[in-house]
């Protein structure tokens, strides 16, 4: 299988990264994934097909926000923390406070 490709930080630009969390669906992936670390695309309970599935994490990817690699059959996704920390710093935690508005719950801890 074919690595995946993921664009430098410094390549990352602030209107490709707004544009991937322009989606309910894509922040709802990103947050499920700063919570809970790698995870598999499978292992994020969403109500979308295989396909639609597969575009929202391509695109995550490809906004940097995301590291996916290969283990064996399946693929592994993680959120690029340090990296967005550093070329957006404070970012990641609107994302995660606005959920904690929603939810009622702190974020959760920042792991740098």
């Amino acid at each position: 299988m074919k690595p995946y490709s993921h664009p430098e930080p410094q390549d990352v630009t602030l209107p490709t990264v707004m544009q991937a969390l322009s989606d309910p669906c894509r922040i709802e992936i990103l947050r499920a994934l700063m919570e809970e670390g790698e995870l598999a695309c499978g292992d994020i309970p969403l109500d979308i097909s295989k396909a639609t599935r597969s575009h929202h994490f391509a695109v995550l990817r490809e906004a940097g926000l995301v590291l996916t690699r290969t283990e064996g059959t399946r693929c592994m996704t993680s959120v690029r923390t340090e990296e967005m920390e550093k070329r957006f710093p404070g970012l990641l935690d609107l994302v995660m406070r606005e959920k904690a508005k929603k939810t009622g719950k702190k974020p959760a801890a920042k792991s740098l």
